[in-house]
Formats: structure tokens, sequence, C-alpha cells
């Protein structure tokens, strides 16, 4: 598996780099503050209870997914959800940063053209039933891949069906959503691309391939 290095976050919740209001009119305030204030910051809890529970304080986040078959479903929940969170929060800047030339023509290689991919990302973020995450990892062999896993499970872990490095997760929970776009995931998914952080998927891209 590839390292996750510097971007696996600690055990406890980060402050936002923006206000609630900054991602509008993509992601209302509202929305923003209920996911991360309520929805998030329970995962982070939850998470650090379980680890107490079970007595596993010491290990990286990294290994703890890595090896989460073995650990109770509260932790794999909990985990999880801690992780993902803290990377989406990432993934999202006020305005969105343009995708780089030099980015554009890594997943023109592997998906013929930078709308093909989000076409197909877009296709497994809208097929996943119920909640959860889509995803754009790179792979052992050093390849793009597209992904989506249920709930809050996630690409670092051993359980999941398409293994690899995440660069870019989009949560289609419905409460990261909902209040604005109700059962319209297709817009929400859509829309989102507009507040991307292209910088953040660059670096993460960029020293998992060093």
């Amino acid at each position: 598996m590839i390292k996750s290095g510097a971007f696996m976050p600690g055990f406890s919740q980060s402050p936002l780099a923006y206000g609630y209001k900054d991602l509008e009119p993509y992601i209302d305030a509202l929305t923003m503050e209920i996911h991360y204030t309520k929805h998030a910051a329970a995962y982070t809890r939850n998470m650090s209870e379980a680890i107490e529970m079970e007595k596993l304080g010491g290990y990286p986040l990294e290994t703890l997914l890595s090896k989460i078959s073995k650990y109770s479903a509260a932790l794999r929940n909990n985990a999880g959800g801690h992780y993902n969170h803290e990377s989406f929060w990432k993934w999202m800047t006020p305005g969105g940063k343009k995708i780089s030339t030099e980015f554009t023509k890594v997943i023109e290689q592997q998906f013929s053209s930078v709308v093909a991919f989000q076409n197909e990302f877009n296709a497994a973020a809208g097929k996943r039933f119920g909640s959860g995450w889509a995803w754009l990892v790179l792979d052992k062999n050093k390849q793009l891949k597209i992904t989506s896993t249920s709930n809050q499970d996630n690409p670092l872990m051993d359980i999941a069906e398409v293994k690899g490095f995440p660069l870019l997760g989009l949560d289609v929970w419905e409460h990261a959503y909902y209040l604005k776009y109700q059962n319209k995931r297709a817009d929400y998914v859509s829309n989102w691309w507009n507040i991307v952080n292209w910088d953040e998927v660059e670096k993460r891209f960029k020293s998992a391939i060093s």
C-alpha cells in the first residue's frame, strides 16, 4: 500500500480552513455547520472511544485503517468517518482551485480527458446505493482508479474492493447535501466540481508517486 505520510490526519478534529458559508452557493452554510460540528465531530469522538475500548492507543491511524477487518464495527465506521471527513474538508476550497496543465495530462493519460474522468467519477457517486463515498485513488501499481465505498469505508482499508491512496473523495451521504438538494444527488455532485481544490489533489499525487 502507498504510504499516506503527511496526508494522514491525527486523531483530533482539525479546524476548517474556511467559514461555513464560504462554499456557497454550492454547499450551504447550514449544511456545512451541521456536517462539521455534528456528524464529523461525532465520528472523531466515537473513534477515540473505540480506540480506548479496544486498547489500540499508540497505533497510527493508517495502521488501524489498513487492518480494519481485525477490529470492531464501531472502529471501522468511526475511524473511517474521521479520516474521510478530515480529508473531505481539504478537497474543497472557496471558489475552487483549477486543475493544472501538468495534472490535466496525468488525467488524460488514464481517462482520455478531464470531462471523461468527471463523467466516470460522477457515475460512481451517483450509482453508490445508499450512503457512501466516491473516490479517485492511486493504486499500488501507480495507476489512477475510480471507485466507491459504502458507509464510511475508504480505499485505505483492507476490506476495500479497490485499494489505493485517496487523491480525491466525495461524500454522498444524504447529510452532505439533502438540505439544499433534497433527492437530487446528481445536482450536488455536478455542482461540487466548482469548489474542488485541485491543488490538494495534485499534492497528494506527487507525494504518492515520489
